[in-house]
């Protein structure tokens, strides 16, 4: 199923990584595997993850305190949103 990310989940990513980058150098990269093996299982079964916020599915990055919120809208995984869990939850796409 083919892949597609939002401007805002490129952001997401985009500030994520930076930060941790800044914290510690290599960090960003281990960061982003996280979320890369995380994309991996969202592709391979993209229904096993509920939906936990409006129509969004949710699958949680493995280390890190991020969601990756996503639907699947006919022949592609569209990913919405890299949430910092942190973040107050009003900013949930």
């Amino acid at each position: 199923m083919r892949l597609r990310y939002t401007d805002r989940a490129r952001n997401d990513l985009d500030i994520a990584f930076e930060w941790y980058e800044d914290q510690r150098r290599g960090l960003g990269f281990e960061f982003l595997d996280c979320v890369e093996a995380a994309i991996e299982s969202i592709q391979k079964m993209p229904k096993l993850y509920a939906i936990q916020h409006d129509h969004f599915s949710r699958a949680l990055v493995r280390r890190f305190p991020f969601s990756i919120f996503y639907t699947i809208e006919k022949m592609e995984i569209v990913v919405h949103a890299i949430f910092d869990n942190r973040q107050d939850p009003v900013r949930l796409p």
